[in-house]
């Protein structure tokens, strides 16, 4: 029996959630085009009893701290990098090569390291042999693959990689559960998830959400939470004219969190300001940002 930690790093945007997402076959991790939507070290479990068991943790893209947030945020990719058995530095193959071996080298890994090389399907045959020949070349890379995530290409090949690298030992969790994060930790993101897809440009970074209520009726959970913002301004603008934005996120939002329950779900949804929350260790931590 193997087991192990392996954490996933990289810039931001270089698709570790939808990696992450792509090798459990379930959707522990929100997704958008935008940079930074990773807040937090999120774990996720892929056990095959008797074989192994891999606990992955998808951390947040590599930034400079503006903001007390980001300090939180590089503080999750610490964690990760300080218990990692094995790890998977991803780098989008369309991405400048030297940045992300200069970010790589950065890291100081002792661990055994798999370059992933993500969204193959995005290049020409010559541009992604340089790219595998490129790390393949640097003394930190054990090995390099191709993958795409999104088409779930080659990560069967990946999952077998990493268990060559685990060492031997016990599962650290119940073999039938997927993370150690409470059901609220999800349902908020999802409801963040959604704010991300439906406005453009900063909003998306002043937001957090924060479930007050999590309710198990007889026939459906009663959820309700807060979306926090730094202004007035981007209240009247999360909720919309005569409330239309604030509905179309409930509705987006509900459908996922039902799915992802199994259950009838009633979502109620409010708006609240907190002047400078991502500078508020106070707020952060309130906002589950430890």
């Amino acid at each position: 029996m193997k087991a192990g930690f392996v954490g996933i790093f990289g810039k931001p945007n270089a698709g570790k959630s939808t990696l992450l997402n792509t090798l459990l076959g379930e959707k522990l991790a929100i997704v958008s085009s935008k940079v930074q939507t990773t807040r937090h070290r999120i774990k996720g479990f892929l056990s095959k009893p008797g074989e192994y068991q891999i606990v992955f943790s998808d951390t947040p893209g590599i930034i400079e701290a503006k903001y007390k947030l980001h300090e939180k945020m590089m503080g999750a990719v610490k964690s990760a990098l300080e218990d990692a058995d094995v790890a998977i530095l991803l780098a989008d193959v369309t991405d400048d090569l030297e940045s992300c071996d200069a970010l790589f080298q950065s890291l100081h890994l002792k661990v055994p390291v798999i370059v992933v090389l993500n969204k193959k399907d995005k290049v020409g045959k010559e541009v992604l042999q340089n790219a595998i020949h490129f790390f393949e070349s640097k003394p930190y890379a054990k090995k390099v693959l191709a993958i795409a995530a999104l088409q779930q290409q080659k990560t069967d090949e990946l999952v077998n990689s990493i268990v060559d690298f685990l060492p031997e030992g016990a599962p650290f969790y119940p073999e039938d559960e997927l993370s150690d994060l409470p059901t609220r930790f999800f349902v908020s993101e999802l409801i963040r998830e959604k704010i991300y897809t439906l406005f453009e440009e900063e909003i998306p970074y002043h937001v957090a959400v924060l479930v007050n209520e999590f309710k198990e009726k007889e026939h459906l959970i009663k959820i309700q939470a807060d979306i926090i913002v730094n202004r007035d301004t981007q209240k009247s603008i999360i909720i919309g004219h005569q409330g239309n934005k604030i509905k179309e996120i409930g509705t987006l939002a509900r459908k996922d969190i039902e799915a992802f329950l199994g259950r009838k779900v009633f979502l109620e949804l409010f708006v609240k300001v907190r002047p400078k929350w991502r500078d508020n260790d106070l707020f952060l931590k309130e906002f589950g940002y430890h």
